[in-house]
């Protein structure tokens, strides 16, 4: 016998589904994410703590999970939604179904949820905070709960979710070059990236100052991606700014968001953000355009960018700022996830150009 689930909007909007996780009630911001695959690495994307995840594919779980592509260490979102769970995974790496793995982990999840009607609602009024609960407290009282949750800017999440991020060692050919990753919540896929590349790792959390890092004399430093408003992460924003000029930095997501503020552009909210692996991108130098994995809901204002600070990339959704250089300064950052994981490659020679720019520093250029 299946248990009943509901999601519960702010606006007072009713999902009923079956519940195929955890026993429970969640609260949090409700997002979608247009992915067809992929599923694990959203899942324990520290960037999605404090979301409720909707994803917009018609059935999820075809592969199961198989342990190897999570992103960190356990499941970071609020809650999962799907329109249909696949319970028998066919894939030859598949260790454990999706369903079972969500109970494992303790995620109240559902399914049999109308995702299409969900996902225009959200398009259609911007993200909204929501109740997701297996508790039949009646509508009035799930909608009075969804009314009062709390908004995700009024959290520090990236003190919550860093540190799950570990390096493994080299794996590709070494280089001499020792690269600091800034830990916001990092995904395990970018410090692959790096070490595939033949790059020493050393990660360090947020609230590491900007001298302790200068001191370890890196080669370069890597803003991580993280969950989160940026503008509310005042103190690593100082931090960052004495890095700036100082040392090479790469910005990814929230680290691209931290970078620009330090500089002294601006941020805003999306509508309903980006969130998936089908976002194209034009660079602006060539016109090339990459298809890329996103995850974030906020973007950096382009009319506030410093002098000396370049555009990218742009969105070829919205328009939005995708990404920066600096002319006087070794500076970049992509609003978007190089590492792609999940996602097509479009996006690794961010990488690449990086550790040619990293390369370049440390021979003196």
């Amino acid at each position: 016998m299946s248990i009943p689930v509901w999601l519960v909007l702010e606006d007072g909007t009713v999902f009923r589904g079956e519940s195929r996780g955890s026993i429970g009630t969640v609260r949090g911001e409700v997002v979608f994410n247009t992915a067809m695959s992929g599923y694990e690495e959203v899942l324990t994307d520290p960037s999605y703590a404090g979301q409720i995840v909707v994803m917009t594919s018609p059935m999820i779980g075809n592969t199961g999970i198989n342990y190897r592509d999570a992103e960190s260490g356990k499941v970071h979102l609020a809650g999962f939604v799907t329109g249909e769970m696949c319970d028998v995974p066919s894939h030859h790496r598949s260790r454990i179904s999706l369903p079972r793995y969500l109970s494992d982990q303790n995620v109240v999840a559902a399914s049999a949820i109308d995702t299409r009607s969900l996902t225009v609602r959200l398009r259609n009024s911007g993200v909204q905070r929501g109740v997701l609960t297996t508790e039949d407290a009646g509508l009035e009282k799930m909608r009075e709960w969804a009314s009062h949750v709390s908004p995700i800017e009024s959290q520090d999440w990236v003190e919550k979710v860093a540190g799950t991020v570990h390096p493994d060692g080299f794996s590709g050919r070494a280089t001499g070059l020792r690269v600091i990753l800034f830990d916001f919540g990092a995904k395990g896929s970018i410090v692959r990236h790096l070490e595939e590349a033949g790059v020493q790792v050393n990660v360090v959390p947020p609230n590491t100052s900007a001298k302790t890092i200068l001191e370890d004399r890196p080669d370069g430093v890597v803003l991580s991606n993280g969950p989160g408003d940026p503008a509310r992460l005042t103190s690593i924003v100082t931090e960052v700014r004495s890095l700036l000029g100082r040392v090479p930095v790469l910005g990814i997501c929230l680290g691209h968001q931290l970078l620009c503020l330090a500089s002294g552009a601006r941020t805003y909210k999306l509508p309903f953000g980006h969130h998936g692996v089908n976002h194209p991108v034009v660079d602006t130098q060539n016109r090339r355009v990459w298809i890329t994995s996103q995850n974030h809901n906020y973007a950096v204002d382009e009319k506030t960018l410093p002098e000396g600070c370049h555009v990218w990339f742009r969105s070829l959704y919205d328009g939005s700022l995708e990404g920066v250089r600096f002319s006087n300064a070794p500076i970049l950052s992509v609003q978007f996830h190089p590492e792609s994981a999940p996602g097509p490659t479009d996006a690794h020679p961010v990488f690449g150009e990086f550790i040619r720019i990293v390369s370049g520093s440390s021979n003196g250029s």
